[in-house]
């Protein structure tokens, strides 16, 4: 029944034909569940293990690789070779396939494992009227129709509608569908608000919210998916397969690695064809052994192109890169559970934020009090109060109306006479937990906000006369005790123990207002607290501040009060009103006509206060061109009223026209006439209120349709949906597992400000990948032109696979790796995001890598070529004998002075893989920034780097000098000539690559400029009072702005801005 909450509680009986006095019988509740089923989520099915292990090698370049590798072992069959050593190639390259396999179902595994965390707010039992009489069920017998019974500290076992309350006040927790720590008041009425959402359909009560006062019954309307949270749960489960049945949620570094991926498989595979079809003609040569044998054997040179032209390493390294940040990310309080998530971070172009919790602290506070300084000639003279602090901690002080410090608040009779309201007409308690460092709450907010408002008041002097353990004469609870006794709830301890509660009228719907009775001091009182509309209207007197005593509340006066009331409602404040009444001693209850002719004691307001570090944060994303949208389950007034005090909206924001097009609710967003309305609305958003769970997936999906990459950060189990489509959900450290299961990294300090470092973190990992990929492919160019120059020579095999592999594998992996370590350039968070359609790799980097990797390859080659040819201890041979290898005949070769086996000499593939080696490892040094000179960042400045290249270097040492590796690559140890040949063919890629840097600052990025309209970039640091200082000069940060830039990994030190 889909419109219960429309409809009296007599019409949702009759539809399911049931009594609410009775319940159903047995033979209704076998009907129900051959109806709709159990009272449970049915399990998500798992995607099956070898599914997920035959996707990792769904992967053009996996194909390739697993071709080549058939391939060699075949040919190396066919060469004669025996079974093991013809698997030696093949199973290196499998090995590979399989480790990075092997971390793709791992990562898969754990993202499947949020949809079953939401079984976690089922509940276990239920109370249900059957036939006549209440029985403990386990939930998942429930049907539709059942008559159930709640009670405080209850978990709602099914989509419940009220049919009747059984106290006098019934709240519910449902801050696990709505994010909000608000309880909401249940009654039975119908509600007729249109379009309502979960907040307002004040009938219901949700399967897994928690009863956290009252006692009622009601008519089950909705199990197992059909309830709330079994919605959000299918809204997940399509989240998480990219919003619909089939289609795979691809981070940004993983689409530009694919589409790379794919370019560079047809450009190998186009390779490989041309390679073995220009040497066709060959393929007959009588010293390869007839036209198939010929055929195998240029095959062979095509693999050896593919092993070649394929980085190998470059998902290790990825995936190492990105582990590498997120080690960084959980010293600043951010763990990742998906390793794409950090640099996904780094393009992101939109946050939509939680707002309680993670822009405010989720600590209700008190804010500021008014009381009656004076009444005379019957008006109301009002004084004001500062309150400050702003957590549970009992720190803060009280200010005039001047803004001077009230050394002695209690000694004021309104604020002393407020605070012993705020204190005994009370339910929640605060207990500090010094084991822990913070505080156990329980009850309400508002009332957690009392108690410590009332700390904050503290004790007259006069309490010194009073004898007692806990009677201290001091101004506050801080005053004179230690810091580990100043954070507990001492005067909230003097009350209770002054004055004993007897008798309570709790809070109802219709009276608005709560009434204790408490008794001490020989006198009898009733302390009142609730709307400032419902306590002024009973009270006929007000206590005067200034010692005038209780006096008349005039007509003119409550005007001048509710006045005031008005002004904090327009700044989004919560006002509470508190009063009291002398009672009679003889009085043991209480009575609703007793909560008349109170006394007016003053209002108090509070407000859950943003977190002071936002302000900055926002600022230092608006610098970064990313937009953020504050998305609520709270009311719009009270969310625009902190958009304005973080800064999101201007501070005279406060009107219609002023927040047209910028804020709405859920329901005014549904209300856009045309879906094209609500695209351009999401455009402009800065404030969504008000809001359920599919409006967060809703937004989401707008914003992503228009190119935008989206964070949404959340905490609640209604945030895991829209966690789940989000390009980078981000789930508070104090929120549901459903929402940490569901997102890509887990804020651990709630702090929003920790977001800013993970995009500065993203930011960083993206350009490093980038030098990574560059380093790699270039070095692949290289090995490339070597195999490709040679075959077309028609000289011998330069280099083998397995000599190729060691290469990609074990000598550039490392190196590349270290590049991970490159320090973020100081002016990263004042970029705009890069384009989702940037390619990874640019039309003028692939004429970098061309222009790099052609001179890697040639250098490779020459160093061949110079052993046979030019090296007076080398082969000593001519152009045409080296070229006419193959016709080699030993008495021939013997007359002009040399020997065929000269052509199975090690030395010169030695020298060839070594000038690779080295000259890749100067390579890595260019590679320290994308433009920067080396002779302006010098090599220590990644030190890793350094450590890689000497590690690298030594395990190439170790294959050349150690007999059994040398003989399994098919190397050899180099005298001193031979070295330096390798250093003079290597070195001067240096050279190269800073005549193409050269380029890329003076004319490329001119260029660039010129298409941007001359667009300059500066720094914006936020630590400063104004919020920012600007340095277009390059300038070192300093002061608190620096340090706000090194808290989110920013180094100033060293000038990469070339």
């Amino acid at each position: 029944m889909n419109n219960a909450h429309e409809v009296e509680a007599t019409q949702v009986a009759a539809y399911f034909n049931v009594d609410p006095e009775v319940g159903l019988s047995d033979t209704d509740v076998f009907k129900a569940r051959s109806r709709y089923g159990r009272n449970e989520l049915a399990p998500e099915e798992a995607t099956p293990l070898w599914r997920l292990i035959l996707k990792q090698f769904d992967d053009l370049l996996v194909k390739i690789l697993l071709a080549a590798a058939v391939t060699d072992f075949v040919i190396a069959l066919s060469d004669g070779e025996g079974v093991l050593g013809a698997l030696v190639e093949p199973f290196v390259i499998a090995l590979i396939l399989v480790a990075n396999a092997t971390v793709g179902v791992v990562t898969e595994r754990n993202a499947e494992k949020a949809i079953e965390e939401l079984k976690a707010y089922e509940a276990e039992s239920a109370t249900v009227l059957r036939s006549g009489q209440l029985q403990l069920v386990p939930s998942g017998d429930l049907v539709p129709g059942d008559v159930v019974e709640v009670s405080v500290g209850n978990k709602v076992p099914a989509d419940v509608r009220l049919c009747i309350l059984l106290s006098n006040v019934m709240r519910v927790d449902q801050s696990i569908l709505t994010g909000e720590s608000h309880t909401v008041d249940k009654q039975v009425r119908p509600v007729l608000k249109e379009k309502p959402v979960y907040q307002d359909k004040t009938n219901m009560l949700f399967s897994g919210t928690l009863v956290t006062s009252g006692r009622a019954r009601g008519i089950v309307v909705g199990t197992g998916a059909s309830t709330a949270i079994g919605q959000i749960r299918d809204a997940l489960a399509l989240a998480g397969r990219g919003g619909n049945g089939d289609e795979e949620n691809r981070t940004p570094l993983k689409q530009k690695l694919d589409e790379f991926g794919t370019l560079l498989s047809k450009v190998i595979a186009g390779i490989c064809v041309l390679v073995w079809v220009i040497n066709i003609r060959r393929f007959s040569d009588p010293a390869l052994g007839g036209w198939l044998s010929g055929a195998l054997y240029y095959l062979k040179t095509a693999v050896a192109l593919a092993v070649a032209a394929i980085p190998e390493g470059l998902p290790a390294v990825v995936t190492t890169c990105l582990a590498l940040g997120t080690r960084k990310m959980a010293k600043q309080n951010a763990i990742v559970r998906s390793l794409p998530s950090v640099e996904t971070l780094g393009c992101t172009t939109v946050i939509c934020s939680d707002k309680t919790g993670t822009l405010t602290t989720n600590m209700m506070s008190a804010v500021g009090c008014a009381v009656v300084q004076s009444a005379a000639a019957g008006g109301a003279s009002l004084m004001e109060f500062e309150i400050t602090g702003t957590t549970y901690s009992p720190e803060g002080m009280i200010l005039g109306p001047s803004g001077a410090v009230l050394q002695r608040p209690a000694d004021s009779p309104c604020l002393l006479h407020l605070a012993m309201a705020a204190s005994l007409c009370n339910d929640s308690a605060l207990v500090y937990r010094p084991d822990k460092g913070t505080y156990q709450r329980i009850g309400e907010a508002t009332e957690l906000a009392l108690r410590v408002f009332a700390e904050k008041v503290g004790l007259p002097a006069s309490v010194g006369d009073h004898h007692g353990p806990l009677y201290v004469s001091s101004n506050s609870a801080a005053a004179g005790l230690g810091a580990g006794r100043s954070r507990e709830m001492h005067c909230n301890a003097h009350w209770a123990e002054r004055f004993n509660r007897n008798a309570t009228l709790e809070f109802t719907r219709d009276r608005k207002m709560m009434s204790v009775m408490a008794v001490g001091d020989a006198r009898s009182v009733m302390w009142s607290k609730g709307a400032p509309e419902s306590i002024i209207a009973r009270c006929s007197s007000v206590l005067a501040n200034n010692g005038e005593g209780v006096v008349p509340l005039t007509e003119s006066a409550r005007q001048q009060i509710m006045q005031a009331v008005q002004r904090y409602g327009r700044r989004a404040l919560r006002t509470l009103a508190l009063a009291y009444k002398p009672l009679p001693a003889s009085s043991k209850a209480l009575v609703a006509e007793d909560e008349a002719d109170l006394v007016f004691l003053g209002l108090v307001t509070m407000h859950d206060p943003p977190r002071p570090e936002c302000h900055k944060a926002l600022q230092l994303c608006q610098q970064a061109g990313i937009r953020v949208v504050m998305v609520t389950g709270d009311n719009k007034a009270t969310a625009e009223a902190v958009a304005r005090e973080v800064g999101m909206l201007p501070r005279g924001a406060d009107n219609e026209d002023a927040l047209a097009g910028v804020s709405y609710t859920g329901t005014e967003f549904d209300a856009l006439a045309s879906s094209e309305a609500r695209s351009t609305a999401a455009e402009s958003l800065v404030v969504l209120a008000r809001v359920e769970p599919l409006h967060k997936l809703r937004l989401v999906e707008l914003l992503r349709a228009q190119g935008h990459v989206v964070a949404m950060t959340g905490d609640g189990v209604n945030d895991a949906p829209a966690l789940a489509r989000a390009d980078i959900g981000v789930a508070m450290g104090s929120g549901t597992a459903v929402a940490k299961g569901a997102a890509d990294m887990v804020l651990a300090d709630d702090n929003f400000a920790t977001i800013v470092s993970a995009v500065a973190e993203g930011r960083a990992i993206y350009n490093n990948t980038k030098q990574f990929i560059r380093y790699m492919i270039s070095s692949n160019i290289g090995e490339v032109v070597a195999i490709f120059v040679a075959a077309l020579l028609g000289v011998p095999e330069v280099l083998t696979p397995v000599q190729l592999l060691w290469v990609n594998l074990v000598t550039d992996g490392l190196p590349a790796t270290a590049l991970g370590f490159n320090r973020p350039d100081k002016d990263i968070m004042s970029r705009c995001p890069r384009r989702l359609d940037e390619p990874i790799v640019n039309g003028w980097l692939f004429v970098r890598y061309l222009v790099v990797g052609l001179y890697v390859g040639l250098a490779t080659v020459a160093g061949f070529l110079w052993w046979y040819l030019m090296y007076g201890e080398g082969g000593g041979l001519t152009w045409s004998q080296l070229s006419s290898f193959q016709l080699c005949k030993e008495p021939a070769a013997q007359a002009a002075g040399y020997s065929c086996s000269v052509f199975e000499n090690r030395h010169p593939r030695t020298i060839a893989m070594s000038v690779l080696v080295v000259v890749e490892m100067f390579n890595a040094l260019n590679n320290l920034s994308e433009d920067a000179s080396l002779l302006t960042i010098p090599p220590w400045d990644n030190r890793w780097l350094l450590g890689a290249i000497a590690t690298s270097l030594a395990l190439h040492g170790l294959i050349l000098y150690a007999p059994p590796a040398a003989l399994l690559f098919g190397v050899t140890g180099l005298s001193g000539a031979e070295w330096m040949a390798v250093l003079w063919l290597s070195a001067p890629v240096i050279l190269v690559d800073e005549l193409m840097k050269h380029l890329s600052r003076t004319v490329i990025r001119a260029r660039q400029q010129r298409r941007q309209g001359g667009m300059q970039l500066t720094e914006v640091l936020v630590g400063d009072k104004a919020g920012g200082a600007h340095h277009s000069d390059g300038a070192h940060a300093s002061g608190s702005g620096s340090s706000m830039m090194e808290r989110i990994g920013l180094r100033a030190g060293v000038d990469k801005s070339h």
